[in-house]
């Protein structure tokens, strides 16, 4: 398996660097709903509650707030409440949430796709169509989450906008701006962000093992690169063990992230 010898530590797979990056999306967060999708945040939501973030709000994926942070794939030992759709609306219009998305594409200013592939009026692929994601962006603030990094996904131009992005929202005026964030992208790559005067993608950090070149190579547009770039940081030793003993005993992660 692939993996970062560090001292002191176990070896740290690319997987947990990646859980540990979705984690720190939710730092020091409050008390707000973390609505992770995919296996990855899924685990990172659930490792910043555990470590950082104590007061995030987590549910079981249909109806409920759970008060344990059980395993993922577990049921939770006990509720603290009930959270129906309408519930659901009302914090994602307020901005107490903060929703981890995937995305099929992305462009450089963070508008996102998860509809169809080609021409919206005779798509070569159906997707999922856009279901939430305006109202996610616009509302209250959207990370997203791509396990596999290529010029497939990070593209020039989306092919129909799903999530905004800040040149959209900014066209839009200050009914789209005011709630709009995008605080971070995370990959099997590294993790980047929207930090920049044209609020364009920058590399933020990448995960040990992988290169710049790497990154521009599996990016289908010039990403703002800083003179220096850290790598992602390391887990903490409780942190691998929360990882691998007590949220994802199974290894799920290690099969959204080969090695």
């Amino acid at each position: 398996m692939s993996a970062t010898e560090t001292p002191g530590l176990p070896a740290v797979s690319r997987a947990e660097y990646c859980v540990v990056a979705c984690a720190e999306a939710w730092r020091d967060a409050g008390e707000i709903l973390a609505s992770p999708m995919g296996t990855v945040p899924a685990i990172g939501a659930r490792l910043a509650r555990l470590t950082f973030s104590p007061d995030l709000l987590l549910t079981d994926g249909e109806a409920l707030l759970m008060a344990d942070t059980p395993a993922v794939g577990e049921r939770p030992g006990s509720v603290e409440g009930w959270l129906p759709f309408r519930g659901h609306l009302t914090l994602t219009a307020t901005g107490r949430r903060h929703v981890m998305m995937g995305a099929s594409q992305l462009d450089r200013h963070g508008n996102q796709n998860i509809s169809c592939v080609g021409d919206w009026s005779r798509p070569t692929r159906q997707l999922l169509g856009v279901r939430g994601a305006p109202v996610n962006t616009l509302n209250n603030p959207t990370s997203y989450w791509v396990p596999k990094h290529s010029t497939r996904v990070f593209v020039e131009h989306v092919d129909m906008v799903s999530g905004v992005g800040y040149d959209r929202a900014a066209a839009a005026g200050p009914s789209a701006t005011r709630y709009h964030r995008l605080p971070g992208v995370i990959t099997n790559l590294g993790v980047f962000d929207f930090e920049t005067p044209d609020r364009v993608m920058r590399l933020r950090s990448l995960h040990p093992g992988v290169s710049l070149e790497q990154v521009t190579a599996a990016t289908g547009f010039a990403l703002a690169v800083p003179d220096e770039v850290p790598f992602t940081r390391e887990p903490t030793e409780d942190e691998l063990r929360l990882i691998r003993e007590v949220i994802d005993p199974t290894g799920l992660r290690e099969r959204e992230v080969p090695a």
